[in-house]
């Protein structure tokens, strides 16, 4: 039986979807990915086969973000603006994709795009299975509002529910007339002007797999038993070998602070870099310092300073004093299964959603969004996090409660359940 998978964007988007395309591969299915080309080694490198969609997840991500940040600030309607031409330039690349002759031997489409866009109008066409795979909390609940708004506070369960509406109808919009002439091509009919398929789906229970820890998000009764979440989903890079140099800069000394965001472009990396520097020097702390796609640490660096290019963060963060990121769903989930405290320092999208869940489960400090980041700020929080014992118990208990799931196990599980 034949698996596609497909998911669109970050690293931290993609790597939870191949590692789960492994179990499936081990479990003995056929799988084969469907995403960006930048990403084609990852899942090669894994034994899938790779179908590719065109864009670099690099370029577009930095199209968007930079197309919205005013000086260190994220001006919201200005990232919406972007996103629209982004997006508008790419649909008619994803739906030439998606129509190709090679994806039509697939027995069942698992998709991690938001409201199944192509993935469940192919399955439909193609009369194969659907499931919908997430590595963040999407589906409908009056318990807090939708994980993706900038802005994270919570009026009680009407506006909670909401915000999933409003969420619902800004994803939907930008690719409208993009699938229904897809759906045109299969020979559907177009899907609901309003909502898409996104209400269809609901209404037929689509199964939905999510890739996090109930311990970090508790199940919530509104979702119904449809909706699984299994734990996290982690490739196994067992097979990657530190540097000597970058063990010889943990051996020389207490534990250092890793800060690093990811996949997040920013405005003046230069500027960016001085102030880690100087928060780093102030509070005499060692320090690791991810490269990035922000491209931090072009600079000559003080000796207690490392400069990162890459280490699998399963590897890392637990060696860190303190983690200090961006707040993306997949490194937060290490810096949560890590035992170590941490601080999201948000830019867009989830994140300030996951900023404030690593406070309110008691594991790190408070999040202080990437425009008001300071040198005073960022050393309060190391100190706090380096310090606060109560923290740092309460950090290694999540991780011990969480060191028994079996995310990709259990998804695997569910998938041969719905697809057989």
């Amino acid at each position: 039986m034949k698996l596609t998978l497909i998911a669109i964007g970050s690293r931290g988007d993609v790597q939870p979807i191949v590692a789960l395309g492994r179990g499936l591969l081990e479990a003995g299915y056929a799988v084969r990915m469907v995403t960006l080309e930048s990403f084609e080694a990852m899942v090669r490198g894994q034994g899938l086969e790779f179908f590719a969609v065109e864009g670099d997840a690099q370029a577009l991500t930095n199209e968007m973000m930079l197309a919205g940040m005013k000086g260190n600030g994220l001006n919201l309607f200005s990232m919406y603006r972007g996103i629209m031409r982004t997006f508008g330039a790419i649909t008619q690349s994803y739906q030439k994709s998606f129509a190709a002759d090679a994806l039509r031997d697939s027995d069942a489409i698992l998709s991690q795009l938001p409201g199944g866009f192509y993935g469940y109008d192919l399955a439909e066409a193609l009369g194969v299975p659907y499931v919908a795979l997430s590595v963040i909390p999407q589906e409908v609940t009056g318990a807090y509002p939708l994980s993706l708004l900038p802005v994270q506070f919570s009026l009680g369960p009407w506006y909670n529910r909401l915000t999933y509406s409003i969420g619902q109808q800004l994803a939907w919009h930008p690719f409208r007339n993009s699938i229904n002439a897809f759906r045109q091509q299969l020979g559907l009919t177009p899907a609901s002007f309003w909502w898409g398929n996104m209400r269809r789906m609901k209404h037929e229970r689509v199964p939905v797999i999510q890739g996090f820890s109930a311990h970090v998000i508790p199940v919530q009764p509104d979702w119904g038993d449809h909706v699984h979440t299994t734990g996290y989903w982690t490739l196994d890079e067992s097979g990657w070998e530190p540097s000597e140099a970058l063990l010889n800069f943990l051996e020389a000394g207490e534990p250092p602070v890793f800060i690093g965001f990811g996949s997040m472009p920013v405005p003046d990396p230069g500027a960016t870099t001085r102030l880690i520097l100087e928060a780093l020097q102030r509070s005499g702390r060692r320090g690791i310092l991810h490269a990035g796609w922000a491209q931090l640490g072009k600079t000559d660096l003080p000796e207690n300073v490392f400069l990162l290019d890459y280490a699998p963060y399963g590897w890392l963060f637990p060696r860190m004093a303190a983690i200090i990121h961006h707040g993306g769903s997949g490194t937060t989930g290490f810096a949560l299964r890590s035992g170590v405290p941490s601080m999201v320092v948000p830019f867009t999208a989830d994140q300030p959603f996951w900023g404030r869940r690593t406070f309110e489960l008691g594991v790190g400090h408070s999040a202080i969004p990437f425009a008001k980041l300071t040198p005073e700020n960022l050393v309060a929080a190391m100190k706090l996090m380096t310090t606060n014992m109560e923290m740092r118990r309460q950090a290694l208990e999540l991780r011990d409660a969480m060191a028994d799931e079996k995310g990709i196990p259990r998804a695997v599980g569910i998938v041969q359940q719905v697809v057989g």
